[in-house]
């Protein structure tokens, strides 16, 4: 459970820190990090479904 939290912790938006440095590289990053995760999700949901629907 504590996965789940900090995988939906990461992919929903929350607060910056205040100290945390500010890059527009960074942010780029972040974004990008958080569309591999989703794909990675989706193509497991989608495995998982075509498999049981055998």
């Amino acid at each position: 459970m504590e996965i789940i939290n900090k995988l939906l912790g990461y992919l929903l938006f929350k607060k910056k820190a205040e100290d945390a440095p500010s890059s527009i590289n960074l942010s780029i990053m972040h974004g990008i990090n958080r569309i591999s995760i989703f794909l990675f999700l989706i193509c497991l949901i989608l495995m998982a479904i075509k498999l049981l629907g055998r």
